[in-house]
This record gives structure tokens, sequence and C-alpha cells, in this order.
């Protein structure tokens, strides 16, 4: 017989101040059906910030897995770049009801995050090592957003939010130094969108591998940014400063991107991470922390090397 999922209460709750009532009950309407689908048993919620609903699995029919529900845009741009990549540096992707926003994929075991890796070294050779020669030209660009559009829609947002009209500016500043960075560096390649240590796990052959990809349309040079603003700290110290400027210059052998480049490219990362946050419900106490995020990389954008 097989297992059908019942979500315990702080799961429950979980899920529906993440996603809302309505996108539990229709988990609960489908989860069933995919389930008989595609043989899956051994359910285990993983509560996290993510965009979608993820849940360990096991499937006869695959193995172990991992089922994805949210937003059907979002998990038609990760099935079609996991689809092109065909397991190359990325996990594989098994089934799919894109239209429904479901995704079965491959689960990467043991599945160690790059954060955990103590050498800082070490995490900056697996990064270089799994960016270079990544990207590709994008197969189906219908169904991907652009970088720069990312870029001015946030923007876009922000002019409209009378309540922190400082990091507004900040954004605008991005925008504008997003424009001058793509005239500069101009492919149209098919982009991670959010590549950084949580999303490079270790694989039970001692590889590294790409997870939950965001296909995003735009030059390669903003891919990197995510990965760098992951080693900020919560304290601005000068001492972090030094280890940023420090990863900037390394990645700037490595990769053969230009210092000011990346340091560009980081600013903007920071702006529009901290404008997304903001679109997401942070509440007017957070934004303090948010605006000296954004600072904190002006700072070392300005930075001579």
């Amino acid at each position: 017989m097989k297992e059908h999922y019942g979500f315990n209460h702080m799961e429950t709750e979980s899920i529906i101040n993440r996603f809302g009532q309505d996108f539990y009950e229709k988990v609960l309407r489908v989860i069933h059906t995919y389930t008989d689908l595609w043989a899956l048993s051994d359910f285990q919620f993983i509560p996290s910030f993510s965009a979608n609903l993820v849940m360990k699995c096991h499937s006869t029919r695959y193995g172990s897995a991992v089922l994805k529900m949210g937003n059907p845009a979002y998990l038609t741009a990760e099935y079609y770049t996991l689809r092109q990549y065909h397991g190359r540096r990325f996990c594989q992707v098994f089934e799919a009801d894109v239209e429904n926003g479901v995704i079965l994929e491959a689960r990467v075991r043991p599945g160690r995050s790059l954060r955990g890796e103590g050498s800082l070294h070490t995490r900056l050779s697996i990064f270089s090592s799994l960016y270079q020669d990544l990207h590709i030209p994008p197969a189906h660009t219908g169904i991907y957003p652009a970088y720069n559009e990312w870029v001015r829609r946030i923007t876009s947002y922000m002019s409209m939010r009378e309540d922190c009209k400082e990091l507004y500016l900040y954004m605008k500043k991005a925008e504008e130094i997003c424009l001058s960075v793509a005239a500069r560096y101009a492919q149209q390649m098919l982009l991670h969108g959010d590549f950084h240590h949580d999303n490079i796990l270790l694989s039970d052959n001692e590889e590294y591998m790409i997870i939950d990809p965001k296909g995003v349309i735009g030059d390669p040079v903003f891919d990197v940014p995510r990965f760098i603003l992951n080693e900020f700290e919560d304290e601005k110290t000068p001492e972090l400063q030094a280890k940023i400027i420090e990863i900037i210059s390394v990645l700037e052998k490595t990769l053969g991107i230009p210092n000011e480049i990346l340091k560009q490219c980081l600013y903007i990362e920071t702006a529009m991470g901290a404008c997304w946050s903001v679109e997401d419900g942070s509440t007017p106490e957070e934004y303090a922390g948010l605006l000296n995020n954004v600072t904190f990389a002006e700072t070392i954008m300005n930075t001579r090397s």
C-alpha cells in the first residue's frame, strides 16, 4: 500500500505562514495524485525559506528524490534549466507537471552544503571549478526572465514604497550600474540566478553538485555575486571588508573577471537582495540592517584595490 503524506500541526502552520491557506489546501488536494503517479513514499518535510514547498521522499521508480511544489513560473524555469544541463554539474530532474508547479528531482546525498566547508580557500576553489565553462545558451528563451529585468522590476517596485526611500535610491543606483555592466558584458547565457553555498551540495561520489537553479538569462558575470554576498557576516567589520576584498581578488584571477566588475556586480546583487526582502515583508525595524548591507557593498565597490 502506498503512503499518503499527512502534515503534522507544526508543518501545517509553517506551510500556511510561508505560502498561505490557499496554497496549503491545493497541496492537500493534489499530493496524493503525485504520490501514486510517481510511486512516492518515505516523505520528509523540509522546513525552509524556499520559494517552494520541498519534501524529501523515495520513488520506487527513481530512488532517493526531492518533491517540489510551488509557483508554476518559477518551477518551469527550474525544470527546463535542469533538463538542458541533463545532470552536468546539476542534479537530475525526473518528472514534472510544470503547469501545476510540481517537479520531482534527484536528491543529492549526503547533501552537505558548501557552507559547511571550513576553508575559505577550498570554498572558492570549488565554486570556481563549478563556475568555469558552466554557462550555455538557453534552448527555451521565452520561459526565462532576463537578469536586467529582475533589476528593473524591483527598482520600479521600490520607487512606489514611501517607507524606504533611501533604499530605493541605492537600488536606482544599482540599476544604472547594471545597465553599464551589461553594456560591456552582453552575453545572453543561461544563468543559475542563485548560485551560492547552500545550492552547492556534496554528492556520494565526493563531487559537488548544483541544485535549485532560478533560470535567468544574462552575462555569466551576474552569476558570481550571490556567492560573494553569502560570505557576508552580521557584523560589518574592517576584517570582513578585507575578507570580501580578498575573495574578489581571488575570483578575479580564477574567473578572469576584472576586480571592478565583480565589485559592481556585488553592489547590484546586494541592493537587489535587500529590496527583495522589503517586498517579501521585512518590517521597518529590519530596514536599517538591510541598508547596512548595501552601504557595506557600496564601500567595497568604492575601495581601490
